[in-house]
């Protein structure tokens, strides 16, 4: 294994002693093009929620004790933490009856007129408190957490209309606050027609643009998403409300191109968008425009293995043009109940055929693209200290397990949070 080049960089010497350091893992850095960025026998140091220090143990300036307040001995890897960049983790019930009555032979239609579908987790949303939304949400995000992820990104769009859809953005936010990690909040009032706007589409899309700027000013909102679909939005109402967006600043996301091709791809890249996600039937002109604006293509094998679909993404085409390819587990009840992005990771393996290699960048370095953080998906010097400890003897087994857990110790800006 080779020392990255970064071994033996550290912030400046002010005197004060690294708030933690661990010894004796190796390295994954992810700091470079390509490779694993491996250290063997490797030292790492934070101080104030930030790398300080990372190379070879016999590198290190001093002896442990004398540079930190706190020394963890450790054997295994160390890869940075794990960034879920696509999830609807935030809603209330699950759809598991649906799931039984889809493989027992009823149809979408038929589960749609009992009740179920999307319309069911709108109407468990509305029903459900702030609190027991989150009462709900906590152990879903716990799970990511204790399984190597220290960002998530969350969406609304089980709302659908202005208190509902600020109930669930303010939700996200609480559990980022309660368990320590990094949220990013999506705001997805485009994901579904309501019940009471139905055949009124273009009404209801003038009142989640009107709906944009209170959430805004609010603090709730990161960035903005929409369903470009058939069975969603079309493309001219997407561009209003990425047009309403742009307005207030904010960056676009996607769904795109999951049940067929509107050019989802394209429309998210004509807005500098950062990611377009699913992007089963994404063309290559698609491709060819989220080249040239650098936007990330995520992949969704959860949402892929549940509903069996056969038409995979045009991987080959994203390579060759250097399109960046995210994994996420678009944690949904409907057709993503994934609470591990190590498991998504293995299933983009498995469906997509990525290499261990790509499926953990896809879940750190170009995750962290997809949602226009600087400060995370990587091991190097300033950076957020976001690890994860595993009890692995090479990167590809956070691939190759079916299940299980992995992780010893996971730390998000320097505290460990599982």
């Amino acid at each position: 294994m080779t020392s990255s080049s970064h071994s033996t960089d550290r912030l400046p010497d002010d005197g004060r002693p690294y708030d933690g350091l661990i010894l004796g893992a190796s390295l994954a850095t992810l700091d470079a093009g390509a490779g694993y960025g491996e250290i063997a026998d490797a030292a790492l140091a934070w101080r104030d929620g930030r790398i300080a220090w990372l190379g070879p143990r016999a590198q290190l300036p001093a002896p442990p004790e004398a540079l930190a307040a706190q020394v963890i001995q450790a054997q295994g890897w160390i890869t940075p933490g794990l960034i879920d960049c696509h999830t609807h983790l935030v809603f209330a019930g699950d759809r598991a009856r649906e799931f039984e009555l889809r493989l027992n032979g009823a149809s979408y239609e038929e589960i749609a007129r009992a009740g179920g579908g999307i319309v069911s987790s709108v109407r468990a949303v509305r029903e459900a408190d702030e609190d027991e939304l989150l009462r709900q949400s906590l152990p879903r995000a716990r799970a990511l957490i204790g399984d190597g992820a220290t960002t998530l990104e969350i969406k609304s769009g089980y709302g659908l209309d202005f208190d509902n859809e600020r109930k669930m953005l303010r939700v996200a936010r609480h559990l980022g606050e309660q368990l320590g990690v990094r949220v990013r909040t999506t705001y997805l009032a485009a994901h579904a027609l309501p019940p009471e706007y139905q055949g009124r589409a273009d009404e209801y899309i003038d009142a989640a643009c009107a709906w944009l700027p209170r959430l805004h000013a609010e603090g709730l909102v990161d960035a903005v998403d929409a369903f470009c679909e058939g069975i969603g939005f079309s493309p001219a109402q997407t561009t209003r409300m990425f047009e309403a967006a742009r307005a207030l600043g904010l960056p676009v996301k996607l769904h795109a191109d999951q049940l067929s091709d509107l050019g989802g791809g394209a429309l998210a890249a004509a807005f500098d968008g950062l990611s377009a996600d699913h992007v089963e039937h994404t063309s290559l002109d698609s491709v060819r425009a989220m080249a040239a604006h650098g936007t990330v293509a995520v992949l969704l094998p959860g949402a892929f293995h549940v509903l069996r679909e056969t038409k995979l993404p045009p991987l080959d085409a994203f390579r060759e043009h250097g399109v960046a390819m995210a994994v996420a587990t678009d944690c949904n009840p409907g057709t993503s109940p994934l609470l591990s992005l190590r498991q998504a990771m293995q299933l983009s393996c498995t469906h997509f055929k990525l290499t261990p290699e790509e499926a953990l960048r896809g879940a750190t370095v170009h995750a962290a693209k997809a949602l226009g953080l600087a400060e995370a998906g990587a091991l190097r010097v300033g950076a957020s200290a976001d690890f994860v400890l595993w009890d692995i003897r090479h990167p590809a087994e956070l691939c190759y397990w079916l299940g299980g857990r992995l992780a010893q110790r996971v730390f998000c800006a320097g505290r460990q949070v599982a």
